[in-house]
């Protein structure tokens, strides 16, 4: 069959096919280019490459890589390996030391470990210096370098105690005795804690959500902008795998707390465990449930009263609070579906919370607590004279009873 290498296609078609030409990878386009040629037979090559704009050597070279095609099935490179422009640094291996000892009087390390360096020179300002030396670099290539030697824009981590609890292990050792004793005895294990007060209104919050656009807010977290504070207390049951969190609208007392206790079981607990002859409560060494308030205790001998049921009761030793089992197992999770959302109105963060879920089976009550706390309330003397409280003789500051008078 005889072709018009003039005009073989009709303009249309030849400006799909440059188009199309255009769209592809290096590799690709010799090899589209070759087909086409091979294609139209004798004088495709010259007319080929004519109408793609390619050299006709391009064209020869596609159709010697059609008959390689059973021995490069994966297709993965464009170029062959040691193709393309090399790296400055590579072609420049003297650079790397250059920006190591342009950094290595302004790098701070850890005393520990020998590993773990860090700088507070910027890439910029690296590349200043070694331009001042005549060696013509940018912050681009000084960040590739970094990254090389192991120093990357990195966040602080706070994994560091605070400070050492003496008898901290003992405590730890008897806590997870109590744990296992008390599921044993089929009674049920609390994990309490107060999370962290919330503003309502259109104020940021940390986290990302999916949506078309950002979501306005204030500029500034000022308090005089929200319509009011959340205050989420939460308990957790080790053995059910279940979260409460009643949010207070007042004050975090030990009335709140104690409450937020004597709620759960009024409605949830006393259902789920009948037979209960007592309530292990965990909690951290502060805040409404201090070790070392007494205020704590009257509360807490108030609700055994009310309730019935002796508390035992294993505070966490100071600086340890983030092994408060709530923290990881409710508290996460809790703060993982809110996350980017604003609180614009209570029944906002009710949702929100209501929907917190794992694969594991974590599921969670929410409840509002509208009633208003009183702060600076002190003890009673008559609870100091005469105080019901019964101390365990294993580090007594931190482990007690709450017998029902």
């Amino acid at each position: 069959m005889a072709f018009d290498f003039q005009k073989p296609y009709g303009p249309a078609i030849e400006q799909q096919l440059r188009q199309y030409y255009q769209s592809l990878s290096e590799k690709d386009r010799r090899r589209f280019a070759a087909i086409e040629a091979i294609t139209l037979g004798y004088g495709g090559i010259r007319y080929i490459a004519q109408v793609l704009g390619c050299d006709p050597q391009t064209v020869h070279e596609g159709m010697r890589e059609l008959k390689q095609l059973p021995e490069d099935p994966a297709g993965k490179r464009v170029r062959r390996p040691g193709g393309g422009r090399k790296k400055t640094e590579v072609k420049h291996a003297a650079l790397i030391q250059q920006v190591h000892d342009t950094i290595k009087d302004r790098t701070a390390g850890d005393p520990m470990r020998e590993d773990v360096v860090w700088t507070d020179v910027t890439p910029q300002e690296i590349a200043d210096s070694l331009q001042a030396q005549a060696v013509c670099v940018g912050p681009r290539i000084v960040r590739r370098i970094l990254d090389t030697l192991g120093c990357a824009r990195r966040q602080m981590a706070k994994v560091l105690p605070g400070g050492d609890s003496p008898h901290r292990d003992a405590q730890f050792r008897h806590v997870s005795h109590l744990i296992q004793e008390f599921l044993e005895a089929g009674n049920p294990v609390l994990s309490i804690d107060t999370k962290k007060k919330e503003c309502l209104g259109t104020l940021y919050r940390d986290g990302k959500v999916y949506c078309q656009q950002a979501i306005p807010v204030f500029d500034h977290d000022f308090p005089s902008l929200a319509r009011g504070v959340i205050i989420p207390h939460g308990i957790y049951d080790l053995a059910q795998n279940h979260g409460w969190i009643h949010l207070g609208l007042s004050h975090d007392t030990t009335a709140f707390a104690c409450d937020s206790l004597r709620l759960f079981w009024h409605s949830d607990g006393q259902r789920l465990y009948p037979n209960a002859s007592a309530i292990l409560l965990l909690c951290d060494g502060g805040g409404s449930n201090s070790a070392h308030k007494h205020l704590f205790k009257e509360d807490l001998q108030g609700v055994v009263n009310d309730l019935g049921v002796t508390i035992r009761v294993a505070h966490y030793p100071a600086y340890c609070s983030k092994f408060n089992p709530i923290e990881r197992r409710l508290f996460s999770h809790v703060t993982r579906a809110c996350q980017g959302v604003v609180f614009d109105s209570l029944h906002t963060v009710l949702g929100l919370i209501q929907k917190t879920k794992t694969q594991q089976g974590l599921a969670v009550t929410v409840r509002v607590v509208d009633k208003l706390y009183e702060t600076g309330r002190k003890v009673s003397d008559a609870f100091k004279q005469h105080m019901p409280i019964v101390f365990d003789t294993v580090l007594p500051k931190w482990n007690y009873w709450a017998v029902p008078q």
